[in-house]
């Protein structure tokens, strides 16, 4: 590896998203071993990560084309381990993820990532800019990932949860359907970016 492509790999803010990477096992050891407040920490550490590599790419003007790739790499890592392990009923967690809804929000993304490959290679359309039901259906999200967690610490079972688990269905296939449309938009207009 030349010292040019290190000094863009290992980046401080390229640095900051691997460490979110290399969080995720330990998040998962940690509730598969159900220390459910040491859990919650790592996924706030794992969360803070996420807010200080942009504004270091920013702040020190390192905005590269692998973090562009790792940002988002490690945001969807992230939350998919989390979904699927707070889905698993044998690990006696309090509060669970219904799996309904951990395989609407994976699928979600899966039918984004192909949606834009199929865009990128009809018209060569590489910039895929977040809508607003997209940041949306991000926060209720993790708000949900963030409520179950400090739920199973609390060793509390709110009966609001659930509804917490219809709104989030409800943004996540709302923002798929308007992804599709922007989708089917950029097909149909095709510019190079």
């Amino acid at each position: 590896m030349s010292s040019k492509t290190k000094d863009v790999l290992f980046n401080l803010p390229n640095l900051v998203s691997l460490l979110r990477i290399g969080l995720i096992p330990v998040f998962l050891w940690l509730i598969i071993q159900r220390k459910a407040f040491l859990a919650l920490f790592i996924f706030l550490v794992a969360g803070t990560t996420d807010v200080l590599d942009g504004f270091f790419a920013r702040l020190l003007h390192k905005k590269t084309k692998i973090g562009a790739f790792l940002d988002p790499a490690a945001d969807k890592l992230l939350m998919t381990a989390s979904y699927i392990v707070l889905s698993i009923p044998s690990l006696n967690s309090l509060n669970l993820i219904p799996l309904w809804l951990t395989a609407t929000v994976i699928g979600r993304d899966l039918l984004i990532v192909l949606g834009a490959l199929v865009v990128y290679r009809m018209t060569g359309h590489t910039t895929f800019l977040p809508c607003l039901l997209g940041k949306i259906s991000t926060v209720f999200q993790v708000s949900t990932l963030l409520l179950v967690l400090f739920y199973n610490y609390l060793q509390v079972l709110p009966s609001y949860l659930k509804w917490i688990f219809y709104l989030t269905l409800i943004f996540t296939v709302l923002s798929c359907i308007n992804y599709i449309i922007i989708g089917f938009s950029l097909i149909s207009s095709p510019q190079k970016s």
